[in-house]
């Protein structure tokens, strides 16, 4: 892979980085942080944000929001879910929490 390359093989190829993508895909409800993620690598707060940034080409909360939207965007075309649902799938405590973020995010 070129070392230049950035993005979503660029992380899941690094191995400090592919387990906290993992576990961000797989766990996309679950109060991530910096720390908590940096803490599972072994890294320190902003050793580990500045690594993925590098690595993934946008920051370790931005990446977060944007796989939650997308994932949100997936559970509202189905329509089997009501927002409140979606909400909580995703991370939020509650619907016009997921609301304000949706539109802020999306659009």
């Amino acid at each position: 892979m070129d070392p230049q390359q950035t993005g979503l093989l660029a992380g899941l190829a690094d191995p400090k980085v592919a387990l906290a993508v993992t576990l961000i895909h797989e766990k996309p409800s679950h109060p991530w942080s910096v720390n908590s993620l940096a803490r599972l690598r072994g890294l320190s707060r902003s050793g580990f944000a500045h690594r993925f940034s590098s690595i993934m080409g946008i920051g370790v909360i931005e990446y977060l929001q944007q796989w939650r939207m997308a994932l949100a965007k997936d559970a509202l075309r189905s329509g089997a879910s009501t927002i409140g649902e979606i909400a909580l799938q995703v991370g939020f405590q509650s619907s016009s929490a997921f609301s304000s973020a949706f539109s802020r995010i999306v659009g």
